[in-house]
């Protein structure tokens, strides 16, 4: 276990606070569609979205720290270990994500509210949400989900295709970086070429998670609020694409040494 050092722990902790926030995004809009502020709802929602993006691009310097600190034998198999580990991290943060999901419909439901009330400013907000009052409020709310919060789950409504989507975004995302810096290890004479490639990967997952899966999920909460559509439909369909945001993690495992190799043989063509 000598793979599993203090920096690489910090760093895996890092990343599940991260994919929880990512996962618990989901939330703000069943919050918005439950009070009726869908526009005040994607505000919170590309906040939450800013902050895990940010705080992914500060984890990345100390991620590749790693590579610069392995051993100097048995190198790849050291660096895929802390890279699994990480990997393993993203899951957990999902899963987490996943539990605290409803009690985070309730919080993001009264700070809609308080935003709205506020003129959208969000610092006005903060000082709402982190007062002592608030938080104990916030404490009080916190539960587990039982098997109520599924009752009248159904997969009938769900978009498979969406479902799948999603699923290889999130997969994509979650090893954009890693198999890039593995890469780097991988072909050490276009190590350079081969991590500047990561942020290409990220970007096209990105532009396939706005072009392919935001636009159906605010669609079907736009449809609560006007009538036309079904809570019940919107939180089915959020609960699997959480799940499929928890399969695709999953998914980046087996698709992290794959990733990494496909990048190395794509480097040659640009060197």
């Amino acid at each position: 276990m000598e793979f599993l050092t203090e920096k690489v722990i910090y760093i895996a902790l890092f990343i599940l606070i991260i994919h929880t926030i990512e996962t618990l995004a989901y939330a703000v809009r069943l919050s918005g569609a439950r009070v009726g502020l869908i526009a005040s709802a994607l505000s919170l929602f590309n906040l939450m979205v800013i902050v895990s993006r940010m705080a992914n691009m500060m984890q990345q310097p100390f991620t590749g720290s790693l590579v610069d600190t392995a051993p100097t034998t048995n190198t790849l198999a050291f660096v895929e270990s802390q890279y699994r580990i990480i990997i393993g991290a993203s899951t957990i943060g999902t899963l987490l994500g996943i539990i605290l999901l409803p009690t985070f419909v309730a919080l993001f439901s009264r700070s809609i509210v308080h935003l709205s009330k506020q003129g959208g400013s969000i610092p006005s907000l903060f000082r709402t949400l982190f007062s002592v009052d608030y938080i104990k409020r916030g404490l009080n709310l916190m539960h587990i989900p039982s098997k109520k919060y599924l009752k009248g789950f159904t997969l009938a409504h769900v978009p498979k295709r969406l479902f799948v989507v999603n699923m290889l975004v999130t997969s994509v995302y979650t090893i954009g970086v890693l198999s890039a810096l593995y890469a780097a290890l991988l072909e050490p004479d276009r190590a350079s070429t081969a991590i500047m490639a990561s942020g290409l990967i990220n970007g096209i997952a990105t532009i396939l998670l706005v072009v392919f899966v935001d636009p159906k999920i605010s669609v079907m909460a736009d449809d609560v609020i006007q009538k036309r559509g079904d809570y019940m439909t919107l939180r089915n369909v959020s609960l699997m694409m959480v799940s499929s945001r928890l399969l695709g993690t999953l998914l980046a495992q087996l698709l992290f040494i794959p990733g990494a190799s496909y990048i190395a043989w794509f480097t040659q063509f640009i060197v």
